[in-house]
C-alpha cells in the first residue's frame, strides 16, 4: 500500500485538500508523519552495481568452463563451494549495509550455484540418474535459503525448481496426480503470506500455472479434453483468492487480492481455450464425450463455492458475478454436445455472458484486474468464434448479432436500474 506511486498520489491529494481547506495543515502534517519511510528504492548506482556484478559472474563461468575438463573434481566442487560462500558473505554484507537488493541478488546467485554444485556432484560421480529428484534438491536448497534470508530471487529459483520437478515426474507418471507439488506451493504460499510481499505473491500465482497445464496435458486426449480440466484450475485459483482476500487481515488481502487477479486472467484465457480446441481451430481430442477427472470437477465447484462465500462475507455484488463467471464457464463444458455436426451455441452463449460478468465484476468492486481479463476474454472468445472452423459464416453472423442485441437491451436496463437502486 505504501508504494511510491501511493504516496506520490497522497501527498498531490493532502495539498489539494489543504488548498481546499477540506483539512487543516495540522490534520495534513499528521497525516504525513504517520507514514512509515519509504523503502529504499532501485538507484542508477544500484542498477550498474548488478551489472557489473553479472559480468564479473559470468566472467567467472567462462574462466571455470574453459577450463572445466582441466580441473580436478575436488577443485571444481571447491570452486563452486566457494562461489556460494562468497555469494552468501556478500549477501550478508549488503544486508548490513542496508542494500537489501544487492542482499538478495546475492543470495539468488547462492542458490544458482547451489544447483549447479547439485548437477556437479551428479555429473562427476555417476551418482543415480534421476534428474527430476536433483530438481527437487535444488528446490528445498533454495528455499531454505529463501527463509533464512527472505530473499525474493532465491524463493523464485526455488519455484522454477518446483515446476520443473513437478512437470518431469508428471510426464514420468502420467496415471498419478503429482500431489507433491502442492504440498510444497502451499508452504510457499505460506510464505508469501508471513512476508507480506506482493512480489512473493506473484511468483507464488505464476508458479501453480505450470503444475495445471502438464497435469491437464498429461491425460489421454482420447478421454478427457485438457481445456476443461485447466477450467476447472482456473476457477480454485480465482475462488480461492477471493476467499483469501476477504479475510480480515492485510497480509490475506494482499495474497488474495494477486491469486484472484492471475485466476480472472487464467478464466479469461480458459474461455479462448475452450472455443479453439472445440472447435477444431486447435485439434486436441478425437472422442465424443468431453470427460473430465472427478477431482478436476471438484476442484471447480469448490472455486466457485469459495467465491460466493467471499461474496457472503464481503457483501460485495461484484464478487457474486465473479462466481457467476467461473460458474458458465465450467459449464461450457457439459453444454457442448457430443456430436460435432453442429455449432455449440449454448456454450458459446454462456462463454460470452461469463466474460462480461468478469467485465461488470470488476467495475462494480473497482478491480482493474478483472475488467481488464474480461475484455481480453471478450475478445479472444468473440474472435474464435468468428473464426472457426467449422459451421457456418452467416450462422455465426447471426449469433453475434443477437448476443450483441441482448447485450445493449440488459446494458439499457442496468442504466435504468441503477439510478434507483443508489438512491
Amino acid at each position: 500500500m505504501f508504494d511510491k506511486t501511493y504516496r506520490q498520489r497522497l501527498e498531490t491529494d493532502l495539498a489539494q485538500w489543504e488548498a481546499d481547506g477540506v483539512i487543516a495543515p495540522a490534520a495534513a502534517a499528521s497525516i504525513r508523519n504517520a507514514l512509515p519511510p519509504l523503502s529504499p528504492g532501485i538507484n542508477i548506482a544500484v542498477v550498474v552495481a548488478i551489472v557489473g556484478g553479472l559480468l564479473i559472474a559470468a566472467a567467472f563461468l567462462a574462466f571455470v568452463a574453459a577450463h572445466w575438463t582441466e580441473i580436478a573434481r575436488l577443485l571444481r566442487f571447491a570452486i563452486l563451494l566457494a562461489g556460494m560462500i562468497v555469494a552468501g558473505g556478500l549477501g550478508a554484507w549488503f544486508a548490513a549495509t542496508g542494500r537489501i537488493v544487492l542482499a538478495d541478488l546475492c543470495a539468488s546467485i547462492g542458490a544458482i550455484i547451489f544447483g549447479a554444485g547439485i548437477a556437479l556432484v551428479g555429473q562427476m560421480y555417476h551418482l543415480g540418474d534421476d534428474f527430476a529428484g536433483g530438481m527437487l534438491l535444488w528446490s528445498i536448497g533454495a528455499f531454505a535459503a529463501a527463509l533464512l534470508t527472505g530473499s525474493r530471487g532465491a524463493l523464485a529459483v526455488g519455484l522454477a525448481a518446483a515446476c520443473i520437478w513437478t512437470c518431469m515426474r508428471v510426464y514420468d507418471a502420467p496415471d498419478a496426480l503429482h500431489l507433491q507439488f502442492a504440498v510444497l506451493w502451499l508452504i510457499a504460499a505460506a510464505v508469501a503470506f508471513a512476508w507480506n510481499s506482493r512480489v512473493a505473491a506473484h511468483l507464488v500465482a505464476i508458479a501453480v500455472l505450470p503444475w495445471w497445464i502438464a497435469t491437464s496435458l498429461r491425460y489421454d486426449f482420447d478421454a478427457a479434453q485438457p481445456t476443461f480440466v485447466l477450467a476447472n484450475g482456473a476457477a480454485l485459483l480465482f475462488g480461492a483468492g477471493l476467499a483469501i482476500a476477504a479475510a480480515p487481515s492485510p497480509r490475506a488481502l494482499r495474497l488474495g487480492s494477486v491469486l484472484a487477479a492471475y485466476g480472472a486472467f487464467s478464466l479469461a484465457v480458459v474461455a479462448f481455450l475452450e472455443v479453439t480446441t472445440v472447435v477444431d481451430l486447435f485439434r486436441f481430442r478425437t472422442g465424443t464425450a468431453p470427460a473430465q477427472p472427478l477431482w478436476a470437477i471438484l476442484c471447480g465447484i469448490a472455486g466457485v463455492m469459495l467465491a460466493l462465500a467471499s461474496a457472503g462475507i464481503t457483501r460485495r455484488p461484484g464478487e457474486v458475478l465473479a462466481a457467476c463467471a467461473i460458474g458458465l464457464v465450467l459449464l461450457a463444458a457439459p453444454l457442448w454436445p457430443a456430436g460435432r455436426t453442429g455449432d455449440p451455441w449454448f456454450a458459446y452463449a454462456a462463454l460470452l455472458c461469463a466474460m462480461l460478468c468478469l467485465v461488470v465484476s470488476g467495475v462494480l468492486d473497482d478491480v482493474r484486474p478483472r475488467i481488464v481479463a474480461g475484455w481480453l476474454g471478450i475478445a479472444g472468445v468473440i474472435a474464435a468464434i468468428t473464426w472457426a472452423v467449422k459451421g457456418s459464416l452467416l450462422r455465426r453472423s447471426a449469433f453475434l448479432a443477437v448476443t450483441g442485441v441482448v447485450a445493449v437491451a440488459f446494458a439499457t436496463a442496468l442504466n435504468r436500474a441503477l439510478p434507483r437502486a443508489t438512491r
